[in-house]
C-alpha cells in the first residue's frame, strides 16, 4: 500500500499527487485554528474517511513536574494553576488541598466555603468558553459573543477579590490569600443571575439550530466502556454514560453539606456523541449556577471570621504520601504527593483531565469523515496546556 503525506497547518507543504486509491497521512497542525492550543493530529485516510488517528502532544511541554521539586510549597501554587489556563482556580485548590492532607491541617469554614463558591465560579467560566467557541468552530459566530459577555461579568468579581484575570493565585496552604472585599457576596450573586439570563441563549439558538444538531447527534459515539479503558472523565465521560463526579462520591470542601446535596446534580446522558456532550456541558453551568447561590446563602449565614491558618516561616510538609484528586471542570485532577521531609516536594505527580481525555480521539475518529473531524476534537473540551503540563 502506498502512502503520501500531506500537512495542515505551519510547515506544511503543498503536495500534487496522483488520483487514485492512494492512503494518504494527513497531519493537522501542530498550529492549526481548530484546536485549543498547539496540538498536531496524524490522520491516515482513504479517500474522505479517516482510517487511523494519532494525537502528537508535547508542543507545550514546560516540565511543570520537575518544576515543583525546586519550589517550595507557597510556591509550586504559581506552577499549578497555569497548566488549564480556564481553570487556574480550581488547579490551584487541588494543590492546597494536597499538602493540608500532609500537614493535617484544618481549614476555617469561611475559607471551606469561599473555596467552593470560587470552585463554581471558575466552573462556569470554563465553560461558557467551550458553549461559545464549539457552534463558533462548527460556523456559528454569534454563540461566542454571548458566552465572553457572562465571562467578563464573572471575571469582574473574580478579579476583584483576587487581583488576578486568570491567574488568580487566591489559594493559600491553610486558606486563602485574604478576605472578601466589602458588598462583594451581593456583587457575585448580581453577576450569577446575569449569566443565568443569558444562558437560554445557548439552548434556543444552539440546541435549537438544525444545522448543529445535524453536524453533531450521532457523530463521535464514545461508549461507556471505551470512556472507562482510557480513564475519561468529566462531561466527556458523564456525557457517556459514565455515572462519575468526585463532589457527591467523594466529597470535598463543602460538597459534603446538606447545602450542597440538595443541589449538586450529577449531569448524564447515554448517546456519547457531540450533541450529548454539548448538553451535558450546558446543563452542568446551569447546576454550578445553582451551587454557587447555595454558597452566597450559606455565607450570608456564617459570623466574620479567619480565611486562614497561620504558618510557620519555613513550610515543611512531614514524610510520606497523600493523593488528592478534584473534581475539575474538565474531569478529575489527581495531585500523587510525595515528602521527604523537606521544605520543597520530592516529587509530585499532576494527573491532568486533558491528558487522558484527548486519547480517546484514537478511538473516535477511526472510520470518520473529514468533514466531522472538526465537530469531534471540538466536543472533547480540552485545553492544550493541560495535556502537555
Amino acid at each position: 500500500m502506498r502512502e503520501t503525506t500531506v500537512g495542515i497547518g505551519a510547515g506544511a507543504e503543498n503536495f500534487t499527487g496522483e488520483a487514485g486509491t492512494t492512503d494518504m497521512v494527513l497531519n493537522i497542525g501542530p498550529q492549526h485554528p481548530a484546536t485549543h492550543g498547539v496540538l498536531r493530529l496524524r490522520l491516515l485516510l482513504d479517500g474522505e474517511r479517516i482510517v487511523t488517528a494519532e494525537p502528537v502532544i508535547g508542543y507545550m511541554h514546560r516540565g511543570a513536574e520537575k518544576l515543583f521539586e525546586a519550589r517550595d510549597y507557597r510556591q509550586i501554587i504559581m506552577l499549578a494553576n497555569r497548566h488549564d489556563w480556564l481553570s487556574a482556580f480550581s488547579n490551584e485548590l487541588g494543590v492546597v488541598l494536597g499538602v493540608e492532607r500532609m500537614l493535617g491541617m484544618e481549614v476555617p469554614e469561611r475559607a471551606v466555603w469561599i473555596r467552593t463558591l470560587l470552585a463554581e465560579l471558575n466552573r462556569v467560566l470554563n465553560h461558557l468558553m467551550f458553549l461559545g467557541s464549539y457552534p463558533l468552530e462548527l460556523g456559528g459566530i454569534t454563540p461566542i459573543f454571548h458566552a465572553f459577555t457572562g465571562r467578563e461579568d464573572l471575571q469582574h468579581v473574580l478579579e476583584e477579590a483576587s487581583g488576578g484575570r486568570m491567574h488568580y493565585m487566591f489559594n493559600r496552604v491553610g486558606g486563602l490569600k485574604e478576605d472578601l472585599p466589602a458588598g462583594w457576596l451581593g456583587r457575585v450573586r448580581t453577576a450569577v443571575a446575569t449569566v443565568r439570563s443569558q444562558m437560554p441563549v445557548f439552548e434556543d439558538l444552539v440546541l435549537g439550530n438544525e444545522i448543529f444538531r445535524a453536524r453533531t447527534a450521532g457523530v463521535g459515539v464514545l461508549t461507556r466502556a471505551q470512556a472507562e479503558a482510557y480513564g475519561v472523565s468529566g462531561p466527556i465521560a458523564r456525557a457517556s454514560g459514565l455515572d462519575l463526579d468526585l463532589r457527591r462520591d467523594e466529597p470535598y470542601l463543602a460538597y459534603g453539606s446538606e447545602e450542597l446535596r440538595q443541589v449538586l446534580t450529577v449531569v448524564t446522558r447515554e448517546e456519547g456523541d457531540c450533541l450529548a456532550r454539548f448538553e451535558c456541558l450546558l446543563e452542568q453551568t446551569l447546576n454550578a449556577l445553582d451551587l454557587a447561590d447555595a454558597c452566597l446563602d450559606k455565607l450570608a449565614t456564617l459570623p466574620p471570621g479567619p480565611v486562614n491558618q497561620r504558618l510557620p516561616k519555613v513550610l515543611k510538609a512531614p514524610e510520606g504520601s497523600t493523593y488528592a484528586w478534584t473534581e475539575n471542570p474538565l474531569g478529575i485532577n489527581g495531585y500523587y504527593l510525595v515528602s521527604r521531609g523537606d521544605k520543597t516536594p520530592w516529587r509530585l505527580k499532576l494527573r491532568s483531565a486533558s491528558f487522558n481525555n484527548i486519547q480517546a480521539l484514537t478511538e473516535l475518529l477511526p472510520g470518520t469523515l473529514v468533514a466531522d473531524m472538526v465537530a469531534i476534537l471540538g466536543s472533547m473540551f480540552f485545553v492544550v496546556g493541560d495535556i502537555d503540563k
